[in-house]
């Protein structure tokens, strides 16, 4: 089967192309990302391979299924960028990899919790300028910390072990708990993990029910100087309110992977343009934010997977192969 794969880097390249040595499908790598624009290249291609910032959207979705297009193979987890009732309507088929390295997620969260917390980020500048004071690079210790942990799936359980290895104190929310994670912390309502927590980070799905769960009425409801982690979706915050929250102080610190309007941003050596996104370039005047550029999944286990179950993902479409990984 041909597919064409949008939004591809060297390392979409290295590791898929290895993937599908053994195969008969044929890839098709194009840097460009999945747009209403770039849709026509998958002309004449039967499946498509696509990223979380690629657009498939009502209008890319009919274009690809006039061009031949019958299947959409995500090379992640996370599925709130396809237009899924339009898909099923023009009977494409959709398919994902839920879990590739839960423990790659969880790891990168971690980090930037020690890091926002013990100032590495800053640090590191330091020494490299010859400035060794230790002046503004004051932490606190994370031992009988209130660690809320918002989405137990299987990265957010992975960070759930990792948190109270470390001594601290967890409280999660989930809709569907997870009572192998009762030994661990314990479920309570939103409302009263925000009020309690000393570090908040999020690990839930993006859709109607939590975007913006962080916003204004939330920020308040949280102690005073509470660090935020979000290695999700970017929609799960608003920006806008956080910076707010930021510039009072009731938002100690913040660390992200992701960002709402990231698909403009990331993904792309920038360094040589002026970013027109005045938003985002606030966020980073704050010496107690820390963004990293969607690369928490970004490890050699994770790219194996997410190449191997893409493949076979492909392959069971092409044979006509039920799998509980199908979204239609």
């Amino acid at each position: 089967m041909r597919c064409m794969v949008f939004s591809s880097k060297s390392y979409d390249e290295e590791f898929l192309g290895a993937a599908s040595s053994a195969s008969s499908h044929q890839l098709t790598f194009v840097e460009s990302r999945l747009t209403p624009t770039t849709a026509r290249l998958a002309h004449g291609f039967e499946a498509v391979c696509c990223f979380v910032n690629d657009q498939l959207n009502r209008d890319v979705l009919n274009e690809l299924h006039q061009s031949g297009t019958k299947f959409i193979a995500m090379r992640c987890a996370g599925f709130n960028n396809v237009d899924l009732s339009q898909a099923k309507e023009l009977g494409l088929g959709v398919a994902r990899v839920p879990a590739y390295s839960p423990h790659a997620v969880a790891e990168h969260t971690l980090g930037l919790i020690l890091s926002l917390n013990r100032k590495i980020h800053k640090a590191y500048s330091r020494v490299r300028d010859n400035n060794f004071s230790l002046e503004g690079l004051i932490g606190f210790d994370l031992f009988a910390k209130t660690i809320g942990v918002i989405g137990t799936g299987a990265i957010g359980a992975c960070v759930v072990k990792m948190m109270h290895g470390l001594g601290c104190e967890i409280l999660m929310s989930d809709l569907q708990q997870n009572p192998e994670l009762l030994k661990f912390g314990r479920y309570v309502p939103n409302d009263e993990l925000f009020r309690n927590s000393d570090v908040i980070t999020l690990h839930c799905p993006l859709n109607e029910a939590t975007h913006h769960l962080i916003c204004r009425d939330s920020l308040l409801m949280m102690k005073k100087g509470v660090m935020l982690i979000n290695t999700s979706r970017g929609g799960l915050i608003d920006t806008k309110c956080v910076i707010d929250s930021l510039k009072t102080e009731q938002l100690g610190s913040l660390g992200l992977d992701v960002y709402e309007e990231e698909s403009q941003l990331f993904f792309q050596d920038r360094s040589q343009q002026v970013i027109q996104d005045d938003t985002f370039s606030r966020l980073l005047t704050f010496p107690n934010v820390l963004v990293t550029a969607h690369q928490a999944f970004f490890t050699r286990e994770a790219l194996e997977e997410i190449a191997k179950v893409t493949l076979e993902n492909l392959d069971d479409f092409a044979n006509d192969r039920t799998s509980p990984r199908r979204l239609l």
